[in-house]
């Protein structure tokens, strides 16, 4: 069969990358560079699993930035570009999505079952979007099946998911038969046979992503604010996080403190489904999007008084920035929580300096400077801060703030 898989972020590269070894596959990705890469088999993004997918096995996988010559002959297309939250609009921004439906509907007739692909959006979107973009550009198979991924690990969770969700118009027979065709192909790429498969409809499938996001935003704000009680009294985090999640009813799960919740899905996927309960009942889903906000001011606070206490006499305190992105191993920091707690830093004039290896050559940051040396940073840092811990601070960790009560994710 052949596939088109549109966008090679995370998303897009590890579907396309588990399909290849069984299906042709194009991906349709808009940077020349990262096509290019793609082509010469190197990773554009960092997850050791297509790494390694992309070293050792052979994959039936190409990449263009042409959509005639990947949507020509395609039974399948799959459709993972960004969508990220416009603050202004208080909704995602759709129109990389749309620009792709506009794209395929010149190449592809997508008005009737015989000539339309089977096309399934995989970005997040909110609650209602499939069935309007099947309306608006006349699609007449149009499925969403939500990815369940976590960064870095995208293509582990590709292979062994959790389960697998789509979405399709309950009132179209065909469409039926289009979704339990799309979960046997997912299954069957899989390594998890026995993954779970939930058929529903459009909009339950969309409030699927977003509410499992939210409560996984919730348990982190849950362990976060219990960590803000326990400083404030003096008492250990450890051990109550130890005693509270030993209950098999609670788990370990997305207990680490940290400076906030961040990354690529929980603080938009958060913000859209609260604008989805406007004129709608809540008090849990408005609180976990302030919790967030009111934890990253804590922990600014805290670091305020951890600066001064722990500079020497007679020098003023510069606070190093250690690392911006959420997770170890990382080189993604969008809408990481430290860059918050810095910009406050740096708002109540203290001096900052960064060190982040994937910031290349650059000598400022968001008008903090960038220090490329570690050795110095270490050194002429006089205290760090860092949202997770790493080895190389362990030297000077008398001097390191950080949240990071168990060394993980």
């Amino acid at each position: 069969m052949k596939i088109v898989v549109v966008g090679a972020g995370y998303v897009g590269l590890s579907i396309a990358t588990l399909l290849s070894q069984y299906h042709t596959v194009t991906l349709l990705e808009i940077s020349p560079e990262r096509v290019d890469q793609i082509n010469r088999r190197e990773v554009p993004i960092h997850d050791p699993g297509i790494e390694e997918f992309f070293r050792d096995r052979k994959l039936d996988l190409t990449a263009t930035g042409n959509p005639e010559q990947a949507y020509d002959g395609a039974a399948l297309v799959f459709i993972a570009v960004p969508t990220n939250y416009d603050p202004d609009t208080r909704q995602f921004d759709l129109s990389a999505l749309n620009s792709v439906f506009r794209s395929m509907s010149k190449v592809r007739d997508l008005s009737s079952q015989e000539t339309c692909p089977l096309i399934v959006i995989k970005s997040t979107i909110p609650v209602g979007y499939t069935k309007e973009a099947k309306e608006t550009f006349g699609i007449a198979r149009l499925l969403f099946c939500p990815e369940f991924l976590r960064e870095t690990h995208a293509l582990e969770d590709t292979r062994l998911p959790s389960r697998v969700v789509v979405g399709y118009t309950e009132s179209d027979p065909n469409a039926k038969r289009d979704a339990e065709l799309l979960a046997q192909i997912l299954v069957d790429a899989s390594e998890k046979k026995d993954a779970p498969v939930c058929l529903m409809g459009l909009e339950e499938s969309e409030a699927v992503k977003l509410f499992a996001n939210t409560y996984l935003a919730l348990r982190v704000a849950f362990f976060n604010e219990m960590d803000s009680f326990a400083e404030t009294r003096g008492l250990n985090t450890r051990e109550i996080i130890r005693g509270v999640c030993t209950d098999p009813r609670i788990g370990r799960h997305y207990n680490n403190p940290s400076f906030g919740y961040g990354g690529y899905c929980l603080p938009k996927d958060t913000k859209q489904l609260l604008d989805h309960f406007e004129g709608i009942p809540n008090d849990l889903i408005r609180a976990v999007v302030a919790a967030n906000q009111t934890r990253k001011e804590f922990v600014t606070d805290q670091i305020r008084s951890f600066a001064q206490s722990s500079c020497p006499a007679g020098k003023e305190p510069l606070i190093g920035v250690y690392r911006l992105s959420m997770k170890k191993g990382s080189d993604n920091h969008r809408s990481s929580s430290i860059l918050d707690v810095a910009a406050m830093l740096a708002e109540s004039g203290l001096d900052l300096q960064v060190y982040d290896p994937p910031l290349g050559d650059a000598d400022i940051f968001e008008g903090i400077p960038v220090c490329h040396s570690l050795e110095q940073f270490l050194e002429t840092s006089t205290c760090i801060i860092a949202n997770r811990f790493d080895k190389e601070l362990e030297n000077v960790k008398g001097k390191v703030y950080t949240r990071d009560l168990f060394l993980e994710d």
